[in-house]
């Protein structure tokens, strides 16, 4: 039976590192490549009833997440690869393991961490809570050049 890897891709150099060594570790592999579109991303606040969702916001992030798809399959079309990539909208950590969960994933591939901004520091760490509620195992990826530069 073929192993199934989901890969949470993002765009940032940690997520292109984790898709590069999955590519190259699982050869015989399934790779399901997910991108989270969040919406407390593409959320603004209108100052008197709280948190609204503008429809411009929301399709901007859509036509986002499309090219981020396009760049993970023209990215593995490089290493002569054929990936199944969705978007999925949600927060980021428990989407991830839900669809690793509804998909029949074996192993979750992600980078260390992905979009910068005080909001990742606020929330915590995806990778961390992947890690930690996965329904199996997981590898963290960090970008190869943050090793060089510290």
């Amino acid at each position: 039976m073929t192993a199934t890897i989901l890969v949470a891709f993002d765009e940032s150099p940690q997520s292109i590192a984790a898709l590069r060594h999955a590519l190259l570790t699982y050869d015989d592999a399934t790779i399901r490549v997910l991108y989270v579109n969040d919406p407390w991303e593409w959320a603004g606040a209108d100052g008197i009833d709280g948190v609204f969702y503008p429809e411009e916001a929301f399709e901007r992030s859509q036509e986002a997440a499309e090219e981020v798809i396009a760049e993970a399959k023209a990215f593995a079309h490089e290493y002569d690869r054929e990936v199944t990539a969705e978007t999925k909208i949600g927060a980021a950590s428990e989407t991830i393991i839900s669809y690793a969960e509804e998909h029949g994933v074996d192993h979750i591939v992600l980078g260390s961490h992905g979009r910068r901004g005080l909001k990742r520091f606020l929330l915590g760490s995806v990778a961390e809570r992947v890690a930690r509620r996965s329904p199996g195992s997981v590898t963290i990826i960090r970008d190869e050049k943050l090793n060089e530069e510290e």
